[in-house]
């Protein structure tokens, strides 16, 4: 009998947590793992008490053709890395591992290639975590030392999107 990998376990875990995303573009899930225990997780959908893209049928950045990476003060979702970071206390995410998947909101196909955006990266930079695991395929995966984000400081590209 072969087990699944531990990362492809957890990114399980977070890929499943993305099916409670109320996004109409993109559905993200994602899960803060230190010493082998979920510390927390995270869907991207609209803030507490203000109503989702799914419950409103439409997309303001969608309706604006804004493009992915851009303009997110017109999104209404909190991004599901800042969900995860939001749910856990710091202390707990010091050295710790972020597990990411995406899926389509149609028919839940992994998406691959995504990344983590430049407001995410910050907000993960300064929570502590030292490792991001994306999701490519349902076996593939990559690694990210977040050290990199550091080094390679693309907020200064004058690039967007991801």
């Amino acid at each position: 009998m072969e087990r699944v990998s531990k990362e492809n376990y957890y990114l399980d875990i977070a890929q499943t947590v993305a099916e409670r995303s109320t996004c109409l573009r993109r559905k993200f899930g994602a899960i803060i793992v230190k010493n082998d225990i979920i510390v927390s997780t995270g869907y991207n959908g609209a803030p507490r008490g203000r109503k989702n893209c799914s419950d409103l049928q439409f997309c303001f950045r969608d309706k604006m053709n804004i493009p992915r990476g851009e303009r997110y003060e017109m999104c209404r979702s909190v991004h599901a890395e800042q969900n995860a970071v939001i749910a856990a206390a710091r202390e707990q995410m010091l050295g710790a591992t972020l597990y990411m998947a995406c899926v389509t909101p149609d028919d839940g196909e992994i998406v691959g290639g995504m990344n983590s955006c430049m407001m995410c990266k910050r907000v993960i930079l300064n929570a502590g975590i030292s490792k991001v695991v994306v999701r490519d395929t349902k076996t593939e995966y990559r690694v990210i030392d977040t050290q990199e984000w550091i080094e390679n400081d693309d907020s200064l590209s004058g690039q967007f999107g991801y």
